[in-house]
């Protein structure tokens, strides 16, 4: 072969490969957005997933014999009742086969309900490339059942996009792990089981983070503004109720050691930090009422923001250091607040059904992430209920859906947890035991 034909085959094997390269990125774009899209109830963007042929078939063998032969009419223009139920679906276990314009993927998906309950499934899809996009054109399901039933907590640790939406899952440990934090240096830290641990968001690698003395922390914990520090919030004891409650404020530095003492106060929950690293944000608790306090990250005197009835809760800075975002029960049902750094100018933000909680602020102050009960928690965030992520422009203060609805709540993003880059946010989702 001389050397004109040589460098012909070439690049035709590298061009190739890089077709194949794009083709199974963009078929595992598809197969994320078409579960997205049924969970959320996007009917338009479901429908974009599919092509509509002669030859459509969508099977599901339930077993022993039946096989559903299901139209695909009912999955390319579901009914209202069908589509937008909420949950995350995780796929595992791909093979896929791309043969010219046609190609097959088959894949195991756990879904998880907004219940928190899981489904198991053998899928195979169909796919064709039309007009250099490819759309599903038949898919076969089996469902399965696990050998062994689960009892504990699957907690899934992922990432989100704030413009495409789309979801990628990190990590999934039989355990409950809560409230990341995302560092600079590309890894998060959650809490489990009152210990800090670090995901490398590269290696996918999962390491401790030395604490010191402190074994019982609590999820509200951050990244100093240059991300070289940690505050932490420690239960020095555990009681059924507040007054037997006691939770401190310590420093430490972000690859761990021994942790310095900063608050008083019996009872603190940590969720700020200025942006110029002087002060401490936290919610504390004094004579029946959870209020705002501020305290020098050297420690000394707290001084109270908030004073009206209801918790005040999850006080949180914004980048240019103008506001302290807050949620509040003040009016009755739970929503998003701002106020200046000294708690004066107090202005509501979100005034809808749910109970919003927990509002984190983009790097670039241009967003504001928050998380939403969709059912009415009074004052309460527990674990275990309907919720979903909510995305606020700061400047048009027009809200979207970041999510579906899913299973969660307390431990979801209890705390800031945008990336450096504020395209990204991340959050845990749970399943529970079947």
């Amino acid at each position: 072969m001389n050397k004109f034909w040589l460098l012909l085959t070439i690049l035709f094997v590298t061009s190739l490969q890089a077709q194949t390269a794009s083709d199974t990125l963009n078929i595992l774009n598809l197969l994320e957005k078409e579960s997205r899209t049924w969970r959320s109830g996007d009917v338009a963007g479901h429908a974009e997933c599919w092509q509509e042929r002669p030859y459509n078939k969508i099977w599901v063998n339930r077993g022993g014999g039946e096989l559903l032969d299901i139209p695909a009419s009912m999955i390319i223009h579901p009914s209202d009742e069908m589509i937008g139920q909420g949950g995350q679906a995780y796929l595992s276990n791909i093979q896929m086969n791309i043969f010219g314009d046609r190609a097959w993927v088959n894949h195991d998906e756990v879904s998880v309900n907004i219940e928190g309950k899981e489904a198991y499934t053998h899928e195979l899809r169909l796919l064709e490339k039309v007009e250099g996009v490819w759309k599903l054109v038949g898919q076969s399901l089996y469902p399965y059942e696990l050998t062994e039933k689960k009892t504990d907590t699957t907690s899934y640790v992922n990432l989100v996009d704030i413009t495409t939406k789309q979801i990628e899952t990190v990590h999934i440990a039989d355990r409950h792990m809560e409230a990341p934090n995302w560092h600079k240096d590309n890894y998060l830290l959650l809490n489990s089981y009152g210990r800090l641990e670090k995901i490398d968001l590269e290696t996918r690698e999962l390491s401790m983070v030395p604490t010191g003395s402190l074994t019982a922390l609590n999820n509200d914990h951050g990244l100093s503004p240059n991300q070289d520090q940690l505050v932490l919030s420690n239960f020095e004891k555990l009681g059924s109720t507040m007054e037997e409650l006691e939770s401190s404020l310590y420093i430490v530095d972000v690859a761990g050691g021994e942790p310095q003492k900063v608050s008083t106060d019996k009872i603190c929950f940590w969720h700020g930090w200025s942006p110029d690293g002087n002060t401490l944000a936290y919610t504390g608790y004094k004579k029946g009422n959870l209020d705002v306090y501020t305290i020098p990250v050297t420690g000394g005197k707290a001084k109270r923001l908030t004073k009206t009835e209801g918790l005040d809760d999850g006080p949180e800075y914004s980048p240019d250091g103008k506001y302290i975002y807050f949620n509040s029960y003040r009016s009755g049902h739970m929503q998003i607040w701002r106020m200046a750094p000294d708690g004066s100018k107090p202005e509501q933000l979100t005034f809808d059904k749910y109970s919003n909680w927990f509002p984190h602020i983009s790097p670039d102050n241009q967003w504001m992430v928050y998380i939403s009960y969709i059912e009415d928690q009074k004052q309460q965030h527990l674990f275990g209920e309907k919720v979903k992520l909510r995305l606020m422009n700061l400047e048009t203060k027009e809200i979207t859906d970041l999510t579906s609805v899913f299973y969660g709540g307390q431990g979801t993003i209890n705390v800031p947890s945008w990336s450096p880059d504020s395209k990204r946010v991340a959050f845990v989702s749970y399943s529970i035991g079947n």
